[in-house]
């Protein structure tokens, strides 16, 4: 440049060369997703440019990367006035429908058989027009009513995968005098479970879908906010080409634009004729869901532009295009109720009865509301118009309430105080999301907490099956756990399947369960949180339930392996005058209350303490809960994987995958008399 001295003229090729390096990798990051360089590397790049640029701002122009986020805060948006209208298309919903576009247009134009179609995705975000000038990015501007848009330069500028300047390869040396280009700017599926994610950690109010905080981000008075937003964008019509060599054809303008350093999408199809492109249409919905973005449909478009163009205007509609809109998947109706429901594990669950609405062709009357805290993180009201999602064979669910249509007559949600099915006060641990009903004996929980009791892991009850379980449960038999102790050879004649030898073997079964080790009595009662490890540490402290029932918060803490959400439960459980009730009816059964774990810990050594074992396959003498009291009996640990925290693997015969993690991590194997013999018992 005239009048630099050789000093400012090095530093000013080394501010070109810093700005074509940055665009490069802007580039290879937001359009390829195929970054060369890290994000350190990346910001000492930019850095150095804005601190030559600090020096020199007469040398800042309108396409270098460091004006990504320039200007000052709008107080309202300037009109654009577009150079073609830019307008939307007619949609179609089934294949019969595009049939009987295409045949319209076949009549009004022959050339149209022998046309090709090119199909890309009609993506669910805000529709952008871009301005060039010699490859300059000069304007933005939304759509608008299809003639006159709003200018939102300033915002568009801060899309990294948007280019200030063009071209950014050798393909094309000059860019034409001035280009238009249509797309859509949005936000990845990913991105905006993210997005939501920190607002909601940071006490923020949460957005609804993606589509509106696309276009609330892009219509933003401060750019900085706008840059603050994970928005994209992709590129897909040119409205206005003052250049060399205009494409011909759709096919032709996405490669164009590829080329030129626009992003353009990787689904479009170049498709032989319209029975391709419907195929591309259905099969396109059919995995909707794996497509990273969000779309409602499809474009089908006529390849050849001069054939398009021809064909001219149903109404406002171009007739060379049609949308293939998929079934809707998003609905808004009214919330008339919120209702719990009690799962077999005891929590509270709210969900949505919603005014009936049609969703992809599924009337949906209920939607899940997930959790209690997330009715409150979105304010969600009884009586609200909310937005209802249904994606494929997923379970409708409620995205958040349309605070605009509030009448002031709806009604703000409080969790339960008591179980809506057996009227216990619930129970809600601070810090936890689940609300929960702690009676044994819920009538809601009762097929889940039988087989939990009679699991082998619990009191071990040979015969009580499932199927069997939910037999006593329907028929009355059972109303709670204590009632298994109380069934006799009259009762169970009555149900279907059950023979004299299979009642009798039932009822030995039974009876010898109420010898079981207290630990075992522990983890059958269920408490949250309590597995088999805590209950022998559990019932070593305590060798009597009535002792562990009268231990305090603190005192529970005190075991290892006890932390105080535990801690709460297990208090808790034994507060409820219905578990209460269950421990007399157990006892006056005759099933063990007292002892020790393992049934002989004063026996016990601690010749294992501090050791952690894993065990897999069938061992010769000892099966895998004999192998596991062993251990627990001297002191050691067992696990159900192997870590790099394994001590030892405890090795029978058919050994799975294990054993080969165990070699990779050099872990110690052990057979059974090796177990015994570190035990010290040999």
């Amino acid at each position: 440049m005239k009048g630099f001295i050789m000093d400012d003229q090095n530093t000013y090729d080394e501010l070109q060369v810093l700005r074509d390096q940055i665009q490069h990798h802007n580039y290879l990051y937001h359009v390829l997703d195929a970054p060369v360089i890290s994000d350190a590397e990346f910001d000492l790049l930019l850095n150095k440019l804005k601190s030559i640029e600090a020096k020199h701002p007469e040398w800042i122009t309108p396409d270098s990367p460091t004006q990504r986020i320039s200007g000052t805060t709008a107080t309202k948006f300037n009109k654009v006035t577009h150079p073609a209208p830019i307008l939307s298309l007619a949609n179609s919903f089934s294949e019969d429908d595009v049939l009987a576009w295409y045949a319209r247009i076949q009549k009004l134009d022959s050339r149209v058989a022998r046309s090709k179609f090119v199909v890309e995705p009609k993506i669910d975000g805000l529709t952008v027009v871009l301005h060039y000038e010699n490859g300059i990015f000069t304007k933005g501007a939304t759509r608008g009513d299809g003639n006159t848009g709003e200018d939102i330069t300033s915002n568009l500028r801060t899309i990294r995968s948007l280019p200030l300047r063009i071209p950014l390869n050798k393909t094309h040396s000059n860019p034409p005098k001035k280009l238009v280009v249509r797309g859509e700017a949005f936000i990845h599926t990913a991105d905006f479970d993210k997005l939501n994610t920190k607002l909601i950690q940071d006490g923020e109010k949460a957005y609804l879908n993606p589509r509106n905080t696309a276009a609330g981000s892009l219509r933003q008075l401060d750019p900085s906010l706008t840059a603050s937003r994970p928005l994209t964008i992709l590129l897909y019509q040119i409205v206005e080409f003052d250049g060399e060599n205009p494409p011909q054809t759709q096919w032709q303008v996405l490669e164009y634009l590829r080329e030129m350093g626009f992003p353009v999408t990787k689904l479009a199809v170049l498709c032989d004729d319209i029975h391709e492109a419907i195929r591309i249409c259905l099969t396109t919905g059919e995995t909707r869901d794996q497509i990273p973005f969000e779309i409602d449909g499809m474009v089908i478009k006529l390849n050849d532009l001069k054939t398009a163009e021809a064909l001219g205007f149903a109404g406002k509609d171009p007739r060379g295009a049609m949308a293939y809109k998929f079934p809707a998947r998003e609905v808004t109706t009214r919330l008339n109720d919120i209702r719990v429901n009690v799962g077999r594990t005891g929590v509270l669950t709210p969900y949505a009865v919603l005014e009936p609405v049609e969703i992809g062709g599924v009337i949906v009357r209920q939607a899940t509301l997930h959790n209690f805290d997330f009715i409150a993180e979105k304010d969600i009201r009884i009586g609200d118009s909310v937005l209802v999602k249904r994606a494929g064979e997923v379970i409708p669910y409620v995205i958040g309430p349309i605070t605009d249509l509030r009448t002031g007559n709806e009604v703000i949600f409080t969790p339960p105080s008591t179980c809506p099915e057996c009227g216990t006060t619930t129970e809600h641990i601070e810090g936890e999301i689940a609300w929960y009903c702690v009676n044994a004996s819920c009538p809601a929980q009762l097929v889940r907490n039988l087989e939990h009791f009679v699991s082998r892991e619990a009191m071990d009850i040979v015969g009580l099956g499932i199927k069997i379980v939910e037999q006593l449960a329907d028929t009355g038999l059972v109303k709670d756990v204590g009632d298994i102790y109380y069934l006799t050879k009259e009762k169970l004649a009555h149900l279907d399947g059950f023979g004299e030898r299979k009642i009798q073997n039932l009822l030995d079964a039974i009876e010898a369960s109420k010898k079981r080790p207290l630990s075992r009595l522990i983890t059958a009662l269920g408490m949250k949180g309590v597995g088999e490890i805590s209950a022998i540490d559990l019932a070593k402290h305590y060798p009597d339930i009535d002792l562990l029932a009268q231990a305090s918060i603190e005192e529970l803490q005190t075991i290892d392996g006890v932390g105080p959400n535990t801690a709460l439960s297990i208090w808790d459980w034994f507060q409820r005058d219905t578990n209460k009730k269950l421990l007399e009816k157990l006892k006056r059964a005759g099933v063990t209350t007292k002892g020790d774990s393992l049934g002989n810990l004063e026996m016990a050594t601690s010749t294992l303490k501090g050791k952690i074992f894993v065990i897999t396959g069938t061992l010769p003498s000892l099966s895998r809960d004999e192998a596991k009291n062993l251990i627990l009996a001297h002191g050691g640990k067992v696990t159900d994987s192997v870590s790099r925290n394994t001590d030892y693997l405890v090795l029978g015969e058919n050994a799975g995958s294990k054993l080969e993690k165990a070699k990779n991590l050099g872990i110690p194997l052990l057979d059974e008399d090796g177990l015994k013999h570190l035990a010290g018992m040999e």
